[in-house]
């Protein structure tokens, strides 16, 4: 049995013997075995520093909840102390001496020095880059020069260097680099400083003699965490979006070889290579999706070589090397955690109630996983290959299922990429932010708990007859936490290392831009989006609203041709059935010229409700004109021609917003068409990368992740015998047009919230209001599962 303990500071044993009769399956399907021992970390552990005497670790804690710093005696192997700080992210060093230690402050736009007495840290000295965020500077990766006194700081929202002369705590000069940068790296004798620009996909080389930038090198994309061979002769760059390590031969600042660290040749995006560490002639690399290390033989630089895997815990982000003993922190822990206890009823729902409520128990998704620091035990060659033997196991993702998935012969999903359908047009329709439980726990025969249920076949009937004349899936998870990541595993089965690792400061409200839309290239996938795709493949496509701001401005080119302009996007003040009539009189301009696209990606936001904000639409008549919209635009499309040839796919981006008793990822999800079963209930453990997979396989389109690649598509919902019957909608059986009209303390709260894009409320405090709001019972416990499966052989 696994446990695990969020308070205490002690040491608990995952056993690597017990571990192939046991595997730990997350939502998204894939499974872990964590190697070693663990200790509890806090929220997002990014990065880890180890002392000079080796004695002690230091962890920053980067998540949406309360950010912290971690002193851990790598001797006793306990934590020493937990530092509570304001705004922190990656950058972390150690004075020589072992006095202090200087942590980045995040877009506080500060680095903060604290000094170590008795094992605990205490501020002594804030060095100011400049003003608190909305100034843009946001520091993080440092390097320490102690003989000089002088500490580099690379930003990644101005992309700059800064040179900090201890002596005085100031800026002494400030450089500008070519993008965002990651981290920065002395070589052994301090003469270069090594830049990796994250944005960039390059390292730059600074001469601290002459204060400049002096040469460059080309590298993958991505790169972040770097490593340099003792004597300073190669430097190793991991390339996150290119499943890759670099390795650089610095005399002649050259790339003398490039390392493959996925689990095949030429994987898709997944990998997510993050972090580097070397031990001896081992290069020990972290694979954040892969959720393992890759080792290689580097004994002979440009001729190196595989020579296994290590599993680790959940999204690992940082790999070092201490005494023949591999640490790596896990950035999202062991499991999908159980949490019995949940929020618990507050009497007066107030913003200060909450924080306090949320800084206690923090049962929000985005704070839901806490990480975990792995210790792990050098291998030897046998334990290594047993290691990669559960790494292959703990992988649903192979070369094979690049080409063919899991189906059956006849059904009109294809087992094979390329291969024919008789689906011609798939309209794929986007929601936002809700839980099985809330919607659909009242329909007999699913997985559902009335208990939970906030918007029952009263307010959503269209999506209610949608399941019960459909599929009911009761079984389906979404791969992201919010909105930041879910539009992007939405859209490109993928969230990269950019998105993940500086969402949870945006949501934290500690300052950063809302840059997951499409709008920032460093966020952007490698290979692109589900239209980028399309187009490469010749598949027509026409978007309605998806990465399209309230004013129309769209980030991506191939958007800006198929994306119909007068839809609107995110704006919750526009009704979804006005959505739908634009996107009727599209449909049906298109149908007319029997031009309706291949693809059809239509975005309906308004279940994410306003709150109780005073003149906005109420929580019930949001969620009913979001469920009449989507029953209209059915009964249209069914009574269209393109009906006999077409499937609906439809799915929230996330399920952030409220309880489910079985995992805070399950969502709901629905489908229509001809080629639909009808009346069934599957019970099929489906993903959103699932449900990408079976549109990719019915367009011919290749998976643009590892991700979609392993998903178990959505065949056994579908059936050979197509049944062309229209869907009938049903008028909402609520006020649309309802109003909030009440002055409160919970439409006061509302009046607060920053509606402007997705998920700029906190959504355990908004979740708490439409409770209160429509229910009078106490807000319930969400309750959600550990995932655990023992088993000795592979299932779904």
């Amino acid at each position: 049995m696994f446990r695990y303990c969020l308070l205490c500071c002690c040491l608990w044993v995952l056993s690597a013997t017990a571990q192939p009769s046991g595997r730990i399956k997350l939502p998204n399907g894939w499974s872990l075995t964590p190697a070693g021992q663990s200790l509890p970390l806090g929220d997002l552990p990014l990065h880890m520093a180890i002392s000079p005497s080796g004695r002690l670790l230091a962890v920053t804690n980067n998540g949406v909840s309360e950010q912290s710093l971690q002193l851990i005696d790598l001797h006793t192997q306990k934590v020493l102390c937990t530092t509570p700080i304001p705004y922190a992210w990656l950058g972390l060093q150690f004075s020589a001496d072992e006095t202090a230690l200087y942590a980045s402050g995040g877009n506080e736009n500060l680095i903060r020095k604290y000094r170590i007495n008795t094992d605990t840290l205490l501020l002594s000295d804030s060095i100011v880059l400049g003003k608190k965020w909305p100034e843009k500077i946001s520091p993080t990766g440092l390097a320490l020069d102690d003989r000089h006194q002088l500490l580099y700081v690379v930003t990644k929202e101005n992309n700059s260097l800064y040179i900090i002369d201890l002596t005085k705590n100031k800026v002494a000069k400030q450089v500008p680099l070519p993008a965002e940068a990651y981290t920065c790296l002395l070589s052994p004798n301090g003469k270069q400083l090594y830049i990796s620009v994250w944005g960039g996909a390059k390292v730059c080389i600074f001469d601290t003699h002459s204060e400049k930038i002096t040469d460059s090198v080309s590298v993958g994309k991505n790169p972040n965490d770097m490593c340099l061979s003792p004597d300073g002769k190669f430097l190793f760059v991991a390339n996150a979006l290119d499943n890759s390590v670099s390795v650089i031969k610095t005399a002649k600042i050259k790339v003398i070889e490039t390392l493959n660290a996925a689990l095949y040749p030429d994987a898709p995006n997944g990998s997510t290579t993050n972090s580097v560490a070397l031990s001896g002639n081992k290069l020990y690399i972290a694979n954040a999706d892969n959720n393992c290390l890759a080792v290689f033989d580097v004994s002979d630089p440009g001729h190196s070589r595989s020579i296994g895997f290590i599993p680790t815990g959940w999204y690992p982000t940082c790999v070092r090397v201490q005494h023949n003993t591999l640490l790596v922190t896990n950035g999202k822990g062991l499991q999908s955690l159980p949490n019995p206890k949940g929020p618990q009823p507050i009497k007066k729902t107030t913003s200060s109630t909450y924080k306090k409520a949320e800084k206690k128990n923090s049962q929000y998704i985005g704070s839901l996983f806490r990480g975990a620091l792995s210790i792990i035990p050098e291998p030897d060659e046998p334990q290594l290959a047993r290691y990669a033997t559960q790494v292959y196991e703990n992988t649903p993702y192979t070369k094979a299922h690049e080409k063919t998935s899991e189906g059956e012969p006849g059904n009109p999903i294809p087992m094979q990429v390329g291969s024919p359908s008789p689906i011609k047009h798939v309209f794929y329709i986007m929601k936002e932010n809700r839980t099985y439980d809330q919607v659909l726990s009242d329909i007999p025969g699913g997985n559902g708990d009335t208990s939970l249920l906030l918007f029952g076949a009263r307010i959503t009937p269209n999506q209610h007859a949608l399941a019960q004349q459909f599929v009911l899936l009761d079984n389906f998870y979404v791969d992201a936490e919010v909105s930041a990541d879910g539009h992007n595993w939405s859209m490109a089965a993928y969230a990269n290392d950019y998105v993940e690792k500086t969402w949870p400061t945006n949501y934290g409200r500690r300052g950063g831009n809302y840059d997951y839309a499409g709008n920032r290239n460093i966020a952007l996938p490698r290979d692109g989006f589900l239209w980028d795709f399309a187009a490469r493949s010749g598949i027509s496509m026409r978007n309605y609203g998806e990465f399209t701001d309230d004013d129309g401005t769209m980030y991506q080119k191939v958007l800006e041709k198929s994306t119909c302009k007068a839809y609107t996007g995110w704006k919750l003040s526009y009704k979804d059935i006005d959505r739908e009539q634009v996107w009727e009189h599209d449909f049906d301009s298109l149908s007319a010229l029997h031009a309706v696209p291949q693809l059809n990606i239509i975005y309906l936001p308004n279940d994410h409700t306003s709150g109780l904000s005073k003149g906005a639409p109420t929580p019930n008549a949001q969620l009913a004109d979001n469920d009449l919209a989507v029953g209209r635009l059915i009964d249209h499309l069914s009574h269209s021609p393109e009906w006999q040839d077409c499937a609906v796919f439809i799915l929230e981006d996330d399920a952030q917003n409220g309880p489910d008793h079985i995992d805070a990822h399950r969502s709901t999800a629905y489908l229509a068409g001809p080629y639909v079963r009808r009346g069934f209930i599957d019970h099929t453990m489906y993903s959103t990368t699932g449900m990408l997979r079976t549109i990719e396989l019915i367009l011919g389109l290749p998976p643009m992740s590892q991700y979609d690649a392993a998903a178990i598509p959505m065949w056994r919902s579908f059936t050979p015998q197509a049944n062309t019957t229209p869907f009938t909608h049903t008028e909402a059986l609520v006020d649309i047009n309802e109003v909030n009209v009440a002055v409160n303390a919970l439409s006061r709260e509302s009046d607060s919230f920053n509606l402007a894009a997705a998920d700029l409320v906190p959504d355990l405090q908004l979740n708490r209001i439409l409770w209160r709001s429509i229910k009078s019972t106490p807000f319930p416990a969400p309750r959600r599962a550990a995932f655990v499966s023992l088993h000795d052989k592979k299932e779904d």
